[in-house]
């Protein structure tokens, strides 16, 4: 279960490579209008419980990197989205420094095993500078894609 592979809950489309946003905020805002529509639960859901988690404590992890992730008992699997950011903006992150790949995780309520399973495939795949470097330097999303989905 540790090893769950990010094509189990990210798909192609759902990969957005230049995405502006100004700031933390608005950021949260668009990824939930943008998940909600593919989930069918509202936006203001999806903001008001992601919000709730980085109120816990930032989920921007360093380098550049963040992962927004919150749980809903509306969804029986993860799903995710990945952008890559025109501008890095600000996010509260542990390292200060300013963010340009955000992965936004929605879990189950449910299930905590697999939870920690995405969010800790996403986050080995990320801290790989190589990898991060990759998907920064991509400006296609299939590139991007392949890139966060190969094994």
């Amino acid at each position: 279960m540790n090893n769950m592979k990010i094509a189990n809950f990210l798909s192609a489309d759902d990969v957005v490579p230049e995405f502006a946003a100004s700031d933390k905020q608005k950021l949260l805002l668009e990824l939930s209008r943008r998940a909600g529509a593919k989930l069918g639960i509202s936006a203001d859901r999806i903001f008001a419980e992601l919000n709730k988690r980085e109120q816990l404590g930032s989920t921007g992890m360093g380098d550049g990197v963040a992962i927004p992730h919150a749980r809903y008992h509306e969804i029986n699997k993860p799903f995710g989205m990945f952008v890559h950011l025109k501008k890095p903006i600000a996010f509260d992150a542990v390292d200060g420094k300013p963010v340009d790949i955000v992965f936004l995780l929605l879990l189950p309520d449910a299930s905590a095993g697999e939870q920690l399973g995405a969010l800790a495939s996403i986050a080995r795949k990320l801290r790989d500078s190589t990898k991060a470097a990759a998907l920064r330097s991509a400006r296609d999303g299939a590139v991007i894609y392949q890139a966060l989905t190969a094994e």
